[in-house]
């Protein structure tokens, strides 16, 4: 039987029964709206994940890389949203995929895109609020582009990412960006119905909106969700009020290899290539550092943070005025780090070790995670 104890350093961890709460959730949050979900896979690009999402069933998804696409089509899953924008030379790969009877979505902005991929699936993307992608709801680019894919026989509907939703502070502010979400889908949707073509997918969904859509929120006309974060959760979520740190089902095991006792700093094996370089939490009302700082059972030491990194060493040090002492951790001493972004920790890493619960040091299993694009 191995434990955490047991294994080299660093390592990233999944806490299996975080990550069932966590599924739970959020698909408690979406029944009320009778609406798909559309998991995001590009956080733990794990099939592992995503089956606890289905219970243990394939279902539909949505990935960042052909690579995931690949992997997850070889475990069965045949409903793919590739949501990305597309270009031509990854069209063989797709085209291989719909060979196989997997029916692979793509995801594209311009008419030159849309003229590419006829044949194929696609979603045209709609910006919701300026973060990066897409068009406008009510502009002629759309209808435009909507045509070109209808007479190829590829329109398979819209999508849209409420990325500003993860500067949203408050309540009130992801609220907002849930509902302005939905609204401005809507507006898109009738555009193109306006135009006489078929809208049969309309795609909205980020962690922050997906767990912001309150029953008092009009989903009417929206057909799917998607989220991918939330499986994991990071400290990012927390400090937009999506989710506590008791939620954080993903970290990184590192052991303590030296002491700066005049610098007041403590020095790990887990540098950046184990916890990424994401300082996520600087813009936020509470700076996280590079992470928080926990002991192997998972308790948090309080005021210590992971605070500088470098390739391979972490520096610890208290929050600037914490009113703790320097926590006396010896050479050999193992922490866990709770990471601000979850999806950049992750892809440092091959694998997770995964436990039942977040005190149980007892390895249940290894998920080897999808790599490459």
């Amino acid at each position: 039987m191995r434990t955490l104890h047991d294994l080299d350093t660093p390592f990233a961890v999944v806490d299996r029964s975080r990550v069932l709460a966590n599924v739970a959730r959020l698909r408690e949050r979406l029944a009320p709206h009778n609406v798909v979900l559309r998991p995001h896979v590009k956080t733990a690009k794990s099939t592992e994940v995503a089956e606890l999402i289905f219970d243990g069933r394939p279902g539909p998804i949505t990935v960042s890389t052909l690579a995931e696409a690949e992997a997850f089509a070889d475990k069965g899953f045949r409903d793919i949203t590739y949501a990305v924008g597309i270009t031509a030379q990854k069209l063989p790969r797709i085209r291989a995929l719909q060979e196989r009877g997997v029916v692979v979505t793509v995801l594209l902005d311009s008419v030159e895109q849309a003229e590419a991929v006829a044949g194929i699936p696609a979603l045209i993307e709609v910006d919701c609020d300026g973060h990066r992608g897409g068009v406008s709801a009510t502009g002629d680019e759309l209808a435009q582009i909507g045509q070109v894919l209808t007479e190829s026989g590829s329109l398979a509907g819209i999508l849209l990412h409420a990325g500003e939703s993860y500067f949203a502070y408050t309540p009130q502010e992801l609220k907002a960006a849930a509902v302005n979400e939905a609204d401005v889908a809507r507006r898109a949707a009738t555009t193109l119905r306006q135009a006489g073509l078929d809208v049969p997918t309309v795609s909205i969904g980020s962690t922050p909106t997906a767990h912001a859509f309150t029953t008092d929120i009009d989903l009417s006309g929206i057909t799917e969700v998607r989220a991918g974060n939330y499986v994991f959760f990071d400290l990012v979520m927390a400090g937009i009020g999506v989710c506590t740190v008791d939620d954080l089902a993903l970290s990184v095991v590192v052991t303590v290899i030296g002491h700066q006792t005049s610098r007041g700093q403590i020095l790990t094996d887990g540098g950046w290539m184990a916890t990424s370089r994401d300082r996520g939490t600087a813009r936020q009302p509470i700076d996280q550092g590079y992470g928080l700082v926990a002991e192997l059972d998972g308790t948090l030491i309080p005021d210590l943070l992971m605070s500088d990194a470098s390739q391979e060493h972490g520096t610890l040090s208290l929050r600037p005025g914490s009113p703790y002492p320097l926590p006396n951790l010896p050479i050999g001493t193992r922490l866990r780090i709770l990471p601000n972004h979850a999806c950049a920790t992750a892809a440092q890493h091959r694998q997770y070790t995964v436990i039942s619960s977040q005190a149980d040091l007892v390895v249940e299993n290894v998920w080897e995670r999808i790599q490459g694009w």
